[in-house]
């Protein structure tokens, strides 16, 4: 077995209990009867197919013919995928899809909808308050790591900008940009007084 297919066997037992247990799951499962899509990590030979049937989804690492929907990317963007939307990483370039874009979003409709709440599969096996205590703290650490990410993005910046000037200030890149037109329309000048100027010879 595919070792992407192994890792992915669990996720789809407990994606198609959810799909059987949710009315407008079931019904998005029946509409896309058929639809195969493909998912692979870039720069590996690792991919899955899944399978969409009338009230589950399969997973295999082969299929002979064309996916409906094919979508590339490295491991990490396709495992952020699965809890967000790809049209970000899709504009910004992390990820490729390719074939039915309409197919595409209903499958990750799909997904999202039978999604595994965590907390409320954690509180059958240590109840109610200390899933939920659970929850809170990993909701806590997303918060903090998204912040984090954005407040290091920012200071990089800064440093990139401010300290070392590796890395010009959008100020910088205007004023650049607005010399250089200005110096076009000069040249531009020159060269027709020039033009002017032969001619009467």
């Amino acid at each position: 077995m595919d070792p992407l297919q192994a890792a992915l066997q669990p996720i789809v037992r407990r994606l198609n209990r959810n799909i059987r247990e949710t009315t407008p799951a079931l019904e998005l499962c029946r509409e896309l009867h058929g639809t195969v899509v493909a998912v692979r990590v870039r720069d590996t030979a690792l991919s899955a197919y899944f399978q969409v049937a009338d009230d589950a989804i399969a997973v295999s690492a082969d299929y002979d013919d064309e996916p409906d929907v094919a979508i590339s990317g490295s491991l990490l963007t396709l495992a952020r995928m699965a809890g967000n939307p790809g049209e970000d990483a899709i504009r910004e370039g992390s990820l490729e899809l390719y074939g039915d874009a309409l197919k595409a979003q209903a499958f990750q409709r799909l997904l999202a909808m039978a999604k595994p709440d965590v907390e409320e599969e954690l509180s059958s096996v240590i109840g109610d308050a200390a899933a939920h205590r659970l929850g809170n703290m990993a909701r806590g650490v997303g918060r903090w790591a998204r912040d984090a990410r954005s407040t290091m993005g920012a200071n990089v910046r800064e440093y990139l900008q401010e300290e070392s000037g590796d890395v010009p200030s959008r100020y910088e890149v205007e004023k650049f940009t607005n010399q250089v037109n200005v110096l076009r329309d000069d040249v531009d000048r020159v060269e027709a007084r020039l033009t002017r100027l032969l001619r009467r010879d």
